[in-house]
């Protein structure tokens, strides 16, 4: 199953694929990052935020993304996806960050700069 994810303006910018564990795969077919738990990390390892009740926040707390019923806006058509390319083999995860409070604000990334963060 997939899961589109869309910014905060409705715009479309990636999904989950929930088949390749969890994996978060951007339009153009390459996995950036993965879900794992309540965690994100980049493919390098990095804890790079949390995926929380169908929402995407910051090591800040601050929302990044959202599915399609949490999304504040309206939700523009998704595009056609890319054939997905073979996934790189995950970096050792560091350490994740403590939890923050979460916010109703907007983090200061864009989705996509967001999930791109530590990719290979």
């Amino acid at each position: 199953m997939e899961t589109t994810l869309y910014d905060k303006n409705g715009r479309p910018v990636a999904y989950i694929s929930s088949e390749n564990d969890n994996a978060i795969y951007i339009w153009d077919g390459h996995a950036v990052c993965y879900i794992e738990e309540d965690k994100i990390y980049g493919w390098k390892g990095k804890h790079i935020g949390w995926f929380v009740d169908n929402i995407i926040y910051d090591t800040q707390g601050y929302r990044v993304g959202f599915t399609l019923e949490t999304c504040p806006s309206m939700p523009y058509v998704e595009p056609v996806k890319y054939v997905k390319y073979v996934q790189y083999v995950k970096y050792v995860k560091y350490v994740s960050s403590v939890r923050p409070i979460f916010s109703l604000g907007f983090s200061d990334l864009g989705l996509k700069e967001f999930l791109e963060q530590d990719k290979v």
